[in-house]
Order: C-alpha cells, then sequence, then structure tokens
C-alpha cells in the first residue's frame, strides 16, 4: 500500500522522505484508483531508504561538506479497511531514522506522525472501451512523537497537524491506465524552541506558520492481477515560504517545491491468496530548498476477508 501521508509536505530531507512514503508501495492507497472490497483488510509494512548529496539553497544547487551524504531510513506499519465497495479507510504509522555521513550534527530516531484517510470512489463508469472513475480523499496527520522539529535537514518531521484533499481522475482501457490527482495540504502551526527567529524579518515568538502546498501526481502503467509497473511524475509547490540563506540551515517555513519521478512495481503471489511484494523508486530532478534525493522502498503487503464465510 502506498500511503500519502502527507504526503508528501516537508524541507530538504523531509520533503525528499516523503516522497519515497507517498509514492512507495503503490496497492490500494490513498493515491491511486484501487479500491479494497467491503469487509477486506490490507496489512502493509515498507521500507525506504533515501540520500542526497547535493541540494538547492533557494535556486541554487550545491554540496556541504559539513553534512556529506543526508540519509534516510523509515519503517512504516500501515492497513487499508474496507468501509464498503466505494469507500476505503487507510492509516500509516512511520519510525524514521536520519543521518549526515561528515560534520557535528547527529542524526534523529523517532516515530513520526500518524496519517488517515478516508477515499471515497465518486464515480464509476464506462466510456469507450474503457473505465472511468473519479475518487475523492481526505487526509489528516497528527504527531506521535515529541521529536525535534527545529532541526532540519536531520529532523524527522515539522511536527504539524494538517488537513489535504484530493481529487484522482483513473481511465484504465484493457490493462493499461492513465491517472492524474491535484491535492491541497493545508498545514498547522508548529511552536519551535526558541522566543525568536529571523526568516525575512525578525519574529519575537515560538510559534512558526508553515507554508501551505499543492502536489499534483500524473501516472501511467500497466495493472494485471498478477503484476503491475506504473511511472509517476510528482510536482509538490508551497503556497509560501522564503528560501534558505547562503550557508544557513534550513528553516520549516522555508519555501519547499520538489519535481520527481518514481517507478512502481507490484507482484502478486499466485499460491499465497492476498500477498503481495512491492518495490520502486524515486529521484528527484529539480527543486528549490529541498535535497536531490535518490530513494528506493520495499515492501510486503496481505490483503484478507474479516468476515467469516458463512
Amino acid at each position: 500500500m502506498k500511503f500519502m501521508s502527507l504526503y508528501f509536505y516537508r524541507c530538504c530531507i523531509v520533503v525528499s522522505f516523503l516522497l519515497a512514503v507517498t509514492q512507495c508501495a503503490k496497492a490500494q492507497t490513498d493515491a491511486d484508483a484501487l479500491m479494497i472490497p467491503k469487509n477486506y483488510f490490507c496489512a502493509a509494512a515498507v521500507y525506504t531508504h533515501g540520500s542526497w548529496d547535493h541540494y538547492w539553497e533557494g535556486t541554487f544547487k550545491r554540496d556541504n561538506p559539513n553534512l556529506g551524504t543526508v540519509s534516510t531510513n523509515v519503517y512504516s506499519l500501515g492497513g487499508n479497511y474496507g468501509l464498503s465497495n466505494r469507500i476505503n479507510l487507510l492509516f500509516m504509522v512511520p519510525y524514521v531514522t536520519t543521518n549526515a555521513s561528515a560534520g557535528t550534527l547527529r542524526g534523529e530516531k523517532s516515530f513520526q506522525d500518524l496519517t488517515v484517510s478516508v477515499k471515497w470512489m465518486a464515480v464509476k463508469e464506462e466510456i469507450g472501451r474503457g473505465l472511468f472513475s473519479v475518487h475523492a480523499i481526505a487526509s489528516g496527520t497528527l504527531p506521535l512523537a515529541n521529536y525535534e522539529a527545529d532541526y532540519l535537514p536531520l529532523s524527522v518531521g515539522l511536527h504539524s497537524k494538517n488537513v489535504a484533499l484530493r481529487a484522482l481522475l483513473n481511465y484504465q482501457t484493457g490493462r493499461f491506465f492513465v491517472a492524474g490527482s491535484g491535492q491541497y495540504i493545508r498545514k498547522d502551526n508548529i511552536t519551535i524552541d526558541r522566543n525568536s527567529y529571523y526568516t525575512t524579518e525578525m519574529h519575537y515568538t515560538n510559534e512558526v506558520q508553515l507554508p501551505n502546498a499543492t502536489n499534483f501526481m500524473f501516472s501511467s502503467g500497466y495493472r494485471s492481477l498478477k503484476f503491475n509497473a506504473e511511472a509517476t511524475f510528482t510536482k509538490i509547490t508551497s503556497t509560501s515560504g522564503f528560501d534558505i540563506r547562503k550557508n544557513d540551515m534550513p528553516f520549516p517555513s522555508n519555501r519547499m517545491n520538489t519535481t520527481a519521478v518514481g517507478l512502481i512495481l507490484k507482484y502478486s503471489l499466485q499460491s499465497v491468496s492476498g500477498l503481495e511484494f512491492t518495490a520502486g523508486g524515486n529521484y528527484v530532478l529539480d527543486g528549490r530548498n529541498v535535497g536531490q534525493t535518490r530513494s528506493g522502498y520495499a515492501g510486503v503487503y496481505y490483503v484478507f476477508s474479516t468476515k467469516k464465510e458463512k
């Protein structure tokens, strides 16, 4: 399962981490057109590794010998339950570790944010030789631990409560499909462990207003009962924020833009009904105040009925 968590939403390593999570394990998730039938549950375990050694300071691409290579490991558990054939309830819990190969900054280890989503298939119609569907997805995130948000690029998250709305269109003919979605993410303010900070002006408060964001995804590929292959293109754009200043640390309210491509593969084991394996990767093509991340992931899923057969 892929868990949007969020999405996709963070600066530098955080945005890169979310790209990995939001595009990994693409099976019956909050960003695809696949649905779990009524009374069925899909349990998921996914491991993701991402790293970068170059990043964009504003629009200027550079490296930083004081950081070396920044890497992230994400261990996610989640599930998807079919409330009905047209409504699914999804959740995700990630445990995140970060590390820098150079310098004196130490990585962070913590549970990150619980993400819960409701996916509704509002339209399902035959058009021409194919099937057209429209989905509406509402998501929310809630921090699970008291991790430090003001510690970029090694923070595991931004400790913000978020809500997001996504619209998804999908058209499938035979075993081939094309899909597109648009999402708006509303982020709550956070508090940090200092009484003042400077962005483009001085702020005498410990409260930070995070920029909201949009997330557009386009995908196309092949779907069958046994094997899925999908290529993705994702663009995340902040609606406000400021650039990282020259040779300065990133800050939670930086403008964070990312353009990335990805590949998703899924195989269903025929000898064990309901058992699925998924793998893939993502690469950031362009960005603003984010790391140029390369990431890969692998996951295992098990779909089963929660209702006893009569």
